[in-house]
């Protein structure tokens, strides 16, 4: 589908020479994986050439936007993240015996298709049985509202299943798998 919109998004993918939705799944796609020096301007993932789950998923619902494309939804979906569904997360829950963390994953739904292109091999079926939660968001909703959500997900799972670690504990071992994500 062509875009076709004049606003802001759509222009700095058509620079990119971007002229379709289509080739805007696979520019974003192939972009590397790595967070943005800020949550809030999606725009950074074309001018720092990079971008999370978070940053992508919403930099194309506001393109779908523009664009008045309405098949297209945001989602934030919490599943249990391990080294079998997140190869890259490498040893770091098994240092600390555990299975899983509950980790919030931003994707869309195209004609209610799940698609994720947080990297050119993100493959939403690895984690689709692993869902425990999922709740359709708006772009501006990937900063603070998913952090918080994110946070709240884990505080009750930590007291809900005697957690023997403190929810910074936990959150701090979340950061070691995220930052095992952003190494080739």
């Amino acid at each position: 589908m062509k875009l076709t919109s004049d606003k802001i998004v759509t222009q700095k993918l058509r620079e990119e020479g971007v002229y379709s939705w289509e080739d805007a799944i696979l520019f974003i796609q192939k972009l590397p994986y790595g967070r943005n020096s800020n949550r809030k301007d999606l725009l950074l993932v074309l001018s720092e050439a990079k971008g999370t789950c978070s940053s992508k998923h919403a930099f194309l619902k506001e393109l779908a936007n523009e664009n008045g494309f309405k098949f297209v939804n945001l989602y934030i979906g919490v599943y249990k993240i391990n080294s079998i569904n997140t190869p890259k997360i490498g040893t770091v829950l098994s240092e600390y015996n555990l299975d899983h963390i509950p980790e919030a994953h931003c994707f869309l739904k195209s004609n209610g298709v799940p698609l994720d292109v947080t990297t050119a091999t993100s493959d939403f079926s690895r984690i689709e049985n692993e869902i425990l939660e999922e709740v359709e968001i708006e772009p501006h909703q990937v900063s603070n509202y998913k952090i918080a959500m994110h946070q709240e997900f884990l505080r009750k799972w930590i007291q809900r299943h005697n957690i023997r670690f403190t929810f910074e504990e936990i959150w701090n071992i979340r950061e070691r798998c995220i930052q095992n994500l952003t190494k080739s």
